[in-house]
């Protein structure tokens, strides 16, 4: 990017204006998600000062910060998050820090110098090892450690296999998970989420429907009752997840793994000159012998067991003299083509060539952060994977081994690659690099070799990824930084967020909604905490209990320390949260 950095002087100024008594959040990224989660913050105008720091040089598909500075976005570049770094930023005094950098040992640093500048702050982390987020939790008083990969991953591995993401959530002794309509009994369901009409557009939190327009398709968030939450879903998953095994398949696939092109082009000269020599042998030498004793001769011959005879014919004995010779590099030959066999076969097992013997599997292409964890829910769920991925080092290739899933070190957008990961037999191909043109390029050429593939897309731009998914006719397409952004973003202001569930194109969020004094909530009817599209209520709890009514009268009016129990999407949740803040504290 050509935009400069804003001087230290300017944020400081604006820092010292009559307007510090707003919050202040600093943000730390270098990827789209940072992005992301700052256009998000930013949609609360007037509420909150966001300053975002990124290294000079950031991913080229990140959009233009700068273009948020009309939102109280200040843009700060520096390629060490150090303390000087976040004094120069404002960090003292501020609200809270996202550390949301694609490295975890950057952000764990950079947290570590964070607390020396300010201790009482509250740090949400972006960590792909949960197992040191852990202890980076116990560092301080006031952590959130997020994983965009583990939020997203679930979202692709449904898309995959054609079905529900497997969410659920326990509240209030409640477990509730999400499912067709279909698929759950009618006193089960307790909320509608997803509604497609005739034309099959989709409302999001729509009004409850009438019975008789109830869709068997509709999803909507369920009460588990005798069983885990999500175990229909997880059994169906894997009931689809059978492995086809076709012996003759394989060993033909294996034997064209082992064998070098050329070794095998050589094999087939010298046995084909052997066969011919042999015939003509037996031709002209007046044979009395049947077939077999001609076929047993020949073999004889050629590995070196053969006789001179003068009274021969002298096409006899050129046939004769051809096939000794054929004899003597036919042994050779056979000894290299078992040796370069076993050599191509374990690089070939090590690598994922033998991957034709492959059916109703998923190829998975790009083992970064996201595709390692869809490759890890894949295989826990015992679904077959092929993986792609240009680097032989990516992260996941490591776990792809240990669980014996064959990698392909190679560029996914050729058709040779994909025909190497048995594109052709395959159940679905899902595409999670982190470079756009690569994955609309291997999704492309892979409905030119198989047109009714089911093909699971990630891209950046959410709008991007709408339009291309009804252009190109790909079954799903999602951007994982706007998945995963307004969970970050209500970790950062503290929101009481208790799941995320991937709905149509973006996520809702269940979280519960305190209702403050003076409020505009405060002495209104619970009916006017429900937006249909936007917001709907789960239950109830009344100031100072824990107890939660599941099914509340709407006309019941509510009072400062009633806790709603909302399912919203960001911006129905922003804004009961206005509406349930006193005046002029309004969070964003």
């Amino acid at each position: 990017m050509n935009v400069s950095a804003v001087p230290i002087e300017q944020i400081h100024n604006r820092f010292e204006s009559d307007e510090d008594t707003r919050p202040h959040l600093v943000l730390c990224g270098a990827d789209a998600l940072v992005y992301t989660l700052a256009e998000e913050l930013a949609n609360s105008r007037h509420r909150i000062r966001v300053t975002v720091i990124t290294p000079h040089r950031i991913r080229g598909d990140v959009p233009d910060l700068a273009q948020l500075a009309d939102r109280d976005v200040v843009w700060l570049k520096a390629d060490r998050l150090d303390e000087r770094t976040f004094r120069e930023a404002g960090l003292t005094g501020s609200s809270a820090l996202a550390l949301v950098m694609p490295d975890d040992m950057v952000n764990l640093h950079a947290a570590l110098c964070a607390r020396e500048v300010e201790e009482n702050l509250r740090v949400v982390v972006r960590m792909f090892n949960t197992g040191l987020g852990q202890s980076v939790v116990r560092l301080f008083p006031d952590c959130a450690v997020l994983s965009d990969a583990e939020m997203a991953a679930p979202a692709f591995v449904a898309a995959s296999l054609g079905e529900v993401a497997p969410t659920h959530f326990r509240r209030a002794g409640r477990t509730l998970y999400v499912a067709h309509r279909g698929d759950v009994p009618e006193r089960s369901v307790v909320l509608t989420l997803t509604s497609a009409n005739g034309e099959g557009e989709v409302s999001v939190l729509p009004v409850e429907p009438e019975r008789a327009a109830t869709r068997p398709a509709d999803l909507v968030l369920a009460e588990a009752v005798g069983r885990p939450a999500g175990e229909d879903v997880t059994r169906r998953l894997l009931s689809r997840a059978g492995r086809r095994r076709r012996p003759g398949r394989a060993i033909g696939n294996a034997l064209r793994a082992a064998l070098s092109r050329k070794l095998g082009i050589a094999v087939l000269i010298t046995l084909g000159t052997t066969l011919v020599a042999g015939l003509v042998l037996a031709r002209f030498d007046g044979n009395p012998h049947g077939l077999w004793e001609s076929i047993y001769m020949t073999l004889l011959t050629a590995v070196g067991a053969s006789d001179v005879e003068i009274g021969r014919e002298p096409v006899a004995q050129a046939a004769q003299l051809v096939l000794t010779i054929a004899g003597l590099a036919l042994i050779p030959l056979i000894t290299a083509a078992v040796v370069d066999g076993m050599v191509n076969a374990r690089l070939a097992l090590s690598q994922g060539r033998i991957a034709g013997e492959m059916s109703d599997h998923i190829v998975l292409v790009g083992l970064g952060n996201v595709g390692t964890q869809v490759l890890r829910q894949l295989t826990d769920l015992g679904v077959r994977v092929v993986a792609i991925d240009r680097a032989a080092d990516a992260r996941g290739v490591k776990s792809a081994q240990r669980r014996g899933v064959p990698v392909i070190v190679g560029d996914a957008s050729a058709e040779a690659t994909l025909r190497a990961a048995s594109i052709d037999t395959c159940r679905a191909l899902v595409v999670l690099s982190t470079d756009d043109t690569v994955n609309l390029q291997a999704a492309l050429q892979s409905r030119l070799a198989r047109p009714d593939l089911r093909v699971v897309l990630r891209l950046f731009d959410d709008d991007f990824a709408q339009r291309v998914e009804s252009a190109f006719q790909i079954n799903t397409s999602r951007s994982v930084s706007r998945i995963c952004a307004p969970v970050f973003a209500a970790a950062l202001l503290e929101r009481d967020v208790h799941a995320t569930i991937p709905v149509d194109r973006h996520s809702v969020l269940v979280a519960t909604v305190t209702v403050s004094a003076l409020s505009p909530l405060d002495g209104a009817p619970l009916d006017h905490a429900d937006h249909p599209g936007e917001a709907r209520v789960l239950g109830l709890s009344s100031a100072g209990q824990q107890w939660v009514d599941w099914v509340p009268d709407r006309r019941r009016v509510l009072a400062e320390g009633d806790r709603i129990l909302v399912v919203a999407r960001r911006g129905g949740l922003r804004a009961l949260l206005e509406l349930a803040s006193p005046p002029l504290q309004r969070p964003a």
